[in-house]
């Protein structure tokens, strides 16, 4: 199947030649291999895990592999609006990022500003190679609001001096994503509780095997049932003063430089989720006959094939905005939350269109809108919820020398 809007993609910086080819390629990996075995992947287990695995062997051989990774980690060396552009594609399949060694993404910027260089060659050399599929991000904890990570209740104490100085962590944390899959997870701990809220924090890596570190269950959402986000807790865990990951107090800074492109690369993900969901809707509108016509002849279908194709070039224009603004190196402060919250709605309403084109069909298992409408639903929350970006836009637009996205 041939996305509809592969046609009228607009110019944008990062629309190489080179990526106009491998979006070409990566559709039809995406769409001819890994659709088929996303129903075997989500079951989780050893079949799951074969699958995958033979998918990554063959993103591999297909040159599709770790894209927007750097050369000299192992990747194909893309520019971040060159990925930006493939993320498009890659994120028609929920599971397409694992399959072709991009899940990591925006850790690899992560990593690379902060990591030492002994740190990138223990953790992310192999997770550019694929021989981890993710480093655990210990952020969230049950006690508090996620929303307002000054809360966090996790800490860190720097035991004994000199070389041997171990930092003990002691919290709980969940939505740790990815920890049952992880060798460790950076965990985000209060070190300095004296110094101002946001420089109270430092990130500190934490081998899973280290004594007192215990996963305590996957945490199961909205019908998932593969171990993305974790429940961990942490004893008195002992780790080296080295396992400190970026500057004391950095925290803050370090998840920002991590979240701007992830949320980035979650908008462009989720815009080739619309661009699937719409395909569907207009297969089943050109196919499907009931009450004297086919559905796409019916004036309210229509209005569902409209409002669904202006909800994705909107979505899309408004992301490929703000990835230029984090490109150029602008304040991309409102430009990531508007695309954040109302690329969330957008999202939201094309898969619920196309289940309503469906009917009953549309919410069992036999079709992907249901897995895809779950999912939808989490883009409100993680990375931000709606009301915390929504409050960003207008705590900075009120300003009075703000200057709006549309006067740049």
């Amino acid at each position: 199947m041939t996305t509809v809007f592969e046609s009228v993609a607009p110019t944008s910086p990062g629309l190489t030649e080179r990526v106009i080819d491998l979006r070409g390629r990566m559709l039809e990996f995406i769409d001819g291999e890994v659709f088929p075995l996303e129903k075997t992947i989500d079951a989780g287990g050893p079949t799951a895990k074969e699958a995958l695995g033979g998918l990554r062997a063959e993103a591999k051989r297909r040159g599709l592999w770790a894209l927007g990774h750097p050369e000299d980690l192992g990747g194909a060396g893309l520019s971040f609006m060159e990925f930006v552009h493939m993320n498009e594609i890659i994120g028609r399949s929920e599971f397409g990022l694992l399959a072709v060694g991009s899940m990591t993404q925006h850790d690899t910027i992560m990593w690379n500003r902060f990591g030492t260089e002994a740190q990138k060659r223990r953790w992310l050399d192999p997770l550019v190679s694929g021989e981890y599929q993710w480093i655990g991000i210990g952020l969230t904890e049950p006690e508090v609001a996620g929303s307002d990570p000054t809360q966090m209740q996790t800490t860190a104490v720097l035991d004994g001096s000199g070389e041997e100085a171990e930092w003990v962590v002691n919290g709980h944390k969940w939505f740790t994503s990815w920890a049952s899959a992880s060798p460790a997870v950076l965990v985000w701990a209060k070190t300095d509780p004296e110094a101002k809220p946001h420089k109270q924090f430092s990130a500190i890596i934490v081998p899973v095997d280290t004594p007192g570190y215990t996963h305590v269950r996957d945490v199961r959402t909205m019908g998932s049932v593969t171990g993305r986000h974790g429940e961990i807790r942490l004893d008195n865990v002992r780790v080296p003063k080295d396992n400190l990951f970026g500057g004391r107090g950095e925290a803050f800074t370090i998840a920002q430089i991590r979240l701007g492109p992830g949320r980035i690369f979650h908008c462009m993900r989720w815009l080739g989720q619309m661009q699937r969901a719409f395909e569907l809707m207009c297969d089943r509108a050109r196919t499907r006959y009931a009450h004297g016509s086919l559905l796409h002849e019916k004036g309210e279908i229509r209005r569902y094939i409209a409002e669904s194709a202006a909800d994705i070039q909107a979505h899309r224009l408004m992301t490929l905005d703000a990835a230029r603004t984090v490109d150029s190196g602008g304040d991309d402060r409102v430009a990531i939350s508007l695309i954040k919250f109302r690329g969330a709605e957008y999202l939201h309403n094309v898969i619920d269109r196309a289940i309503q084109v469906y009917g009953a069909a549309g919410v069992t298992e036999d079709f992907p809108l249901e897995a895809m409408y779950r999912h939808a639903r989490y883009a409100r929350i993680y990375d931000g919820p709606d009301e915390v970006h929504r409050m960003v836009v207008a705590r900075n637009l009120v300003k009075p020398d703000a200057v709006p996205p549309w006067r740049r």
